[in-house]
């Protein structure tokens, strides 16, 4: 029994003697050689005498300091960081992915939301000025509401009447313009011949009748949706009143859900981001308001009708950055067209790229500034991402979204610490 403890000893300290030597190897530096060891009871084994003349032999290879195994150290470094980049980048992805999936699953909720928040940035100034007036919170923000949803009725009944009471003008004008067309084919340049004009003519009246079905199950598809626009409205009109009435309540709600260390500086990029927000859109009401008074006059000025809806387009149309106000701006050329001849439409036409470039080159950078100034392609490929996301929706909502990210991040990046929240409570410590 003795002798069977006594081996069981020596393979023990020669175990633990190994293990040793292991953690030695590892802790060592590739470039130091390991020092020759003599033989001992408890670590045995054939070992180099001091004297002994040692041959070089094929140099041990050892993993890269960045690897977790030798297979990983015969792979380039090259390719390793790109495999490296590239999980990363597809689980950001497939991340990216999910979050659209959910937003479009749950866009009758996200867009509302979406629109509140830019009725919010509009009319929190109103609010404001109401509540420096010793007005309850909540009837500041039910007269502002109530105001703003006021004007918008209105001004969309001044348009729907005016274009109704000239709708026959237009027509009977568009009928001789029209025929001014057909004639300039036969006379023209091209001389077409009256069959040539026929076939033309019927080949777009069967392109209309194969498409019939297409337009109407559009119709249908749209009559469909009624119900989702009124909710979607009616959702609009709730928020934007809770946003205005508690926003500051909600913030602060939301950032208390975030861990201490990360309070300050998240409520110092939100309410940045915030300030970004209200600058843009009151900017960017501004700025559309100058360019349909500025097309307006000229419509005026030359008697093109429907002045005061195409004047409210360009309004409208000039919320789309850069492509907005350039479109409805067309349609009022196309309608001095067909009403007033080409001069009238080159004229108009050169109205409206004046007040193009009065708004990129001048008022754009004088109004809003270099706070929320971005650079034009990323407000290109902002708005052909909302566009292919969600519509029109999505084109309104891409700048103003981008804005704000581009202010937020900044701030949440930035080296310098915040001001104290509001709400912060400090604790002194008691001197001794």
């Amino acid at each position: 029994m003795n002798r069977f403890e006594r081996m069981r000893g020596r393979l023990r300290r020669a175990y633990e003697s190994g293990r040793e030597a292991v953690r030695a190897g590892r802790a060592r530096p590739p470039d130091v050689p390991e020092p020759a060891r003599t033989a001992s009871p408890s670590s045995p084994g054939p070992t180099a005498p001091p004297t002994a003349t040692v041959v070089e032999g094929e140099p041990q290879e050892s993993a890269h300091h960045s690897t977790a195994s030798r297979d990983d150290a015969d792979v380039p470094h090259a390719l390793r960081i790109a495999a490296a980049w590239s999980w990363r980048l597809i689980v950001i992805g497939v991340v990216f992915w999910a979050l659209m999936e959910v937003v479009s699953t749950i866009s009758i909720v996200i867009i509302p939301l979406a629109v509140a928040m830019l009725l919010s940035a509009l009319l929190a100034p109103a609010v404001g000025w109401l509540l420096r007036a010793r007005l309850p919170r909540s009837l500041a923000t039910a007269v502002v509401l109530v105001g703003g949803l006021a004007g918008v009725v209105g001004t969309l009944t001044l348009v729907v009447n005016e274009f109704i009471q000239g709708v026959p003008e237009l027509s009977e004008k568009s009928s001789q313009g029209l025929r001014q067309i057909q004639d300039w084919l036969r006379t023209g340049p091209l001389h077409l011949s009256d069959n040539q004009l026929d076939r033309y003519l019927d080949e777009a009246q069967q392109w209309v009748n194969n498409n019939t079905e297409r337009f109407t199950s559009g119709a249908l598809s749209t009559a469909t949706t009624l119900a989702e626009v009124l909710t979607g409205a009616l959702l609009v009109l709730f928020a934007t009143f809770f946003f205005l009435r508690d926003g500051s309540m909600i913030w602060r709600f939301l950032v208390r859900l975030l861990p201490v260390a990360a309070r300050w500086k998240v409520d110092d990029a939100g309410r940045a981001a915030w300030s970004t927000l209200v600058a843009y859109v009151r900017a960017t009401v501004l700025v559309a308001f100058i360019d349909a008074v500025g097309i307006g006059i000229f419509l005026v000025i030359f008697d093109v009708p429907f002045a005061f809806p195409l004047a409210a387009l360009v309004f409208l149309g000039a919320f789309i950055p850069i492509v907005g106000a350039t479109l409805s701006g067309g349609v009022a050329v196309l309608v001095a067209l067909v009403d007033s001849g080409a001069v009238t439409a080159l004229i108009i036409l050169g109205a409206v790229i004046g007040v193009q470039q009065l708004e990129g080159n001048v008022l754009q950078p004088l109004i809003m500034g270099r706070a929320v100034a971005i650079h034009p392609l990323a407000v290109i490929i902002g708005l052909t991402a909302g566009v292919v996301l969600a519509g029109i929706t999505g084109a309104l909502v891409a700048v103003p979204l981008i804005a704000v990210l581009n202010t937020a991040i900044r701030r949440l990046s930035a080296r310098s610490v915040p001001d104290t929240p509001p709400d912060a409570v400090v604790v002194a410590a008691q001197s001794p």
